[in-house]
């Protein structure tokens, strides 16, 4: 079965003019898989934004080509813009109005009739949980629900591909988690999320595929997954209660995994890497036992995006 693309770019370059001249983008390659949440990582200055800036037609690349929701970014800008929405960072809603007359004005400025946005507008209030305060005024709202009723006003005309930059800055945990199933919400609907986080678990929870951004093209893509082993195996970590017993640990532990251990004194601590998760801590736990070495921990860690993050952006930096 044929992938469908909902985002396409290749190769795109952007070199800003002026002061030293800075290039944005640098052969930047992208293919975001239609009715996925995609995430966008990379450090300040990678790329991100430029690259966001240039795919929703806000800013002209300088060489190569994009194609959003089935139409040309460079010649048919037009089109493109009526089949995608951007959230930005900040909730863009009038604190003044209540929810439901938000949705309204939205779905006004989008030319739908009064009846129409009316009936959009609840639908919208339905669907990301704010019927109960459709009524109050947005000021009165919490962080998580202004960052729920700004995802509702991207949605007034159903757009095909939602470009969210980082839709959680400054949120707490529960209100995150409420933006996150809003997120899910939209994909299970068909839409296309392009999502620019630099929250690492963010993209671990909602991301089918990241591509890494650095100096302004992609240096990594795949599921989370694959990010995660593409660094290096499950790590068998064990902490001794007593570290004269570490290097005794160490050897044990080798010994039932078949692998070298690395220690760490200082956290009375030693690291293995094995393949099999179940069978390696079963073996690993037998060992230790039969040595009579009693630990304080005892797990098996998978790496981590931030561990992938770290340890791609690091190459790039040293190249």
């Amino acid at each position: 079965m044929q992938t469908t693309f909902a985002v396409v770019a290749e190769r795109l370059r952007k070199r800003y003019r002026g002061g030293h001249g800075a290039t944005a983008l640098d052969g930047f390659d992208l293919r975001v898989p239609a009715g996925t949440v995609y995430g966008l990582l990379g450090p300040n200055g990678a790329g991100k934004t430029t690259a966001v800036r240039a795919l929703t037609t806000l800013l002209r690349f300088d060489a190569g080509r994009a194609e959003v929701a089935g139409a040309d970014v460079a010649r048919e800008p037009g089109t493109v813009r009526e089949r995608i929405a951007l959230t930005g960072q900040y909730a863009a809603v009038d604190e003044l109005l209540s929810g439901r007359q938000n949705l309204v004005l939205f779905g006004r400025l989008h030319r739908l009739s009064g009846p129409a946005a009316r009936r959009r507008a609840d639908e919208l209030l339905e669907r990301f949980g704010l019927t109960e305060a459709a009524g109050r005024s947005a000021k009165d709202y919490s962080g998580g629900m202004r960052r729920r009723l700004d995802l509702a006003t991207s949605m007034i005309r159903r757009p095909r591909v939602l470009f969210l930059d980082e839709p959680t800055t400054g949120l707490d945990p529960r209100s995150r988690n409420q933006v996150w199933e809003a997120v899910r919400g939209l994909v299970a609907d068909g839409t296309t999320v392009l999502l620019t986080t630099q929250y690492l678990d963010e993209a671990d929870q909602l991301a089918a595929r990241i591509a890494v951004v650095d100096a302004g093209r992609v240096v990594a893509e795949g599921s989370p997954d694959e990010l995660k082993a593409a660094i290096g195996a499950d790590r068998l970590e064990v902490v001794v209660r007593d570290v004269d017993r570490l290097a005794e640990a160490a050897a044990a532990v080798a010994g039932a995994v078949g692998a070298a251990a690395d220690v760490d004194p200082d956290q009375r601590r030693l690291r293995v890497p094995v393949t099999d998760r179940v069978g390696g801590l079963t073996a690993a736990a037998r060992a230790l036992q039969d040595a009579g070495i009693t630990v304080a921990e005892l797990g098996v860690h998978r790496p981590t995006l931030d561990e992938v993050f770290l340890n791609l952006t690091r190459a790039e930096a040293r190249r």
